[in-house]
């Protein structure tokens, strides 16, 4: 048999090549190495050039700028709900640093010298009052519609509030409108507020055709617009003025009130737009004492103050935003404490219970242990720095009169009564709001006036 010769392999050629890539490529990268390192020592031989170097940067006007840069300090996580104080210290006597300002001489623009309207009586007189009808308006609020919840005297619907020396200026709905021609009526505050807002809405709402009234409730804002005066009422839910964590108008039954009381932004931004502001700020701070945590505070560490001390630190927020912010054209009015009527005894000694099954205002001179002296007093010497920049509405006293014009038991309320509650009718009656038609619609027909 025939023997094929073998076939001589080609792998020995084949790796000498590739031994021979292999050292040309590592003398090639040497060769490349050597030449940038001298380069570098060309240009760069000692330490003397490179403090040059550092000195011209120096001297770079960019250089300096970026330098310094201050990069603004982080905004702090608003307030919610949720929020919680890491821990709690006493109140240290911390203030904000508010821009100083001069008290305003000439006095405020709702204290005219020839009456004062809010010293006066309560007349009965149906042939005026209501001014509406409580079935009229269906923005009515389902707290403060007492004939629909169950009351049956309508006498609290018919009482006319009187001045001594003078008479109020008659309703007009027309001329209100007017009023407000190409403005924003914002009513800022809490749920009393709101039932002055609802109180204003229904007043306002029958002269405009129902294709030309819209209402927008929103959870923090809520507007009533009427087309053809281009003009708005609103509701800005704002219990504390400043930034807390009960900002939620509907979930905000908290076990503890946390504040930012250096921070009005969140409500001044909305507020700010308005033409004409009607606050006010009372019953939440009448809770017991509150937690501060301040802007710059970055640990979560409260300082727990007393509610008075709270109120006023808000209030200092508030008078610096009017003070910096209001001009002529811009109208303020700042609503003084709504009284409770929680303790019968105190209009009637000896007596037990509340509000509940009261009928009639109270004659004479009186004043409520709920309606607070010093917190007044705090409220006027803040006021009166303003000067004229803010009109007060102090309805304290007249409403203090009115015993009968809360809505005690005929309300709609939102948690479920016991039996044993809803035997004991006092133990959960209303008596901090105000049915409507009632109280509230005296206070914006002193609005009205002062408009």
């Amino acid at each position: 048999m025939q023997k094929w010769p073998k076939k001589k392999t080609q792998y020995p050629l084949i790796a000498l090549v590739f031994f021979i890539f292999i050292v040309f490529s590592i003398l090639y990268n040497e060769i490349y190495i050597h030449e940038i390192q001298s380069k570098n020592s060309t240009h760069h031989t000692d330490d003397d050039d490179s403090s040059t170097l550092a000195k011209e940067e120096e001297e770079d006007p960019l250089f300096q700028s970026v330098k310094n840069l201050t990069l603004p300090r982080i905004p702090p996580v608003p307030l919610d709900k949720s929020s919680a104080c890491h821990s709690t210290v006493k109140y240290s006597g911390k203030r904000a640093e508010w821009d100083s300002f001069k008290p305003e001489s000439g006095g405020r623009r709702e204290m005219p010298e020839t009456c004062d309207y809010f010293s006066g009586e309560w007349v009965f007189d149906n042939s005026s009052h209501p001014l509406y009808k409580e079935s009229d308006c269906p923005y009515m609020s389902d707290q403060l519609a007492c004939h629909k919840h169950g009351r049956q005297d309508l006498e609290y619907q018919y009482w006319r509030w009187q001045p001594h020396n003078c008479n109020l200026k008659r309703w007009n709905v027309t001329e209100m409108w007017e009023k407000l021609r190409g403005k924003r009526l914002m009513f800022v505050g809490d749920s009393l507020n709101r039932g002055q807002w609802i109180s204003m809405v229904c007043l306002m709402q029958s002269v405009i055709p129902a294709d030309k009234k819209v209402m927008t409730p929103q959870a923090h804002l809520s507007i009533f617009r009427a087309e053809e005066y281009n003009a708005s009422i609103e509701f800005l839910w704002a219990p504390l003025l400043v930034e807390s964590n009960s900002d939620d108008p509907v979930d905000h039954r908290l076990s503890e009130r946390i504040l930012r009381p250096d921070s009005l932004l969140r409500h001044s931004s909305e507020w700010m737009h308005a033409d004409i502001l009607v606050f006010n700020s009372y019953l939440w701070w009448r809770q017991g004492p509150v937690k501060l945590l301040w802007s710059s505070e970055e640990n979560g560490v409260c300082e727990e103050i007393n509610g008075l001390g709270g109120m006023e630190l808000a209030m200092d927020a508030w008078a610096n935003w009017v003070d910096s912010n209001v001009d002529p054209a811009k109208k303020v009015f700042f609503v003084t404490m709504s009284p409770t009527h929680f303790t019968k005894g105190e209009w009637e000694p000896g007596s037990e219970g509340n509000c509940y099954n009261e009928k009639l205002p109270l004659n004479g001179t009186y004043w409520g242990v709920d309606s607070d002296l010093p917190t007044m007093q705090m409220m006027e010497r803040t006021l009166a720095r303003l000067g004229s920049k803010v009109n007060v509405l102090n309805i304290t006293q007249l409403s203090d009169y009115r015993k009968d014009g809360h809505p005690s038991i005929y309300r709609k309320f939102w948690e479920a009564l016991t039996p044993e509650r809803l035997a004991d009718p006092a133990s959960y009656s209303d008596c901090i709001h105000w049915c409507l038609p009632g109280v509230p619609d005296v206070w914006n027909e002193l609005l009205f006036q002062f408009l």
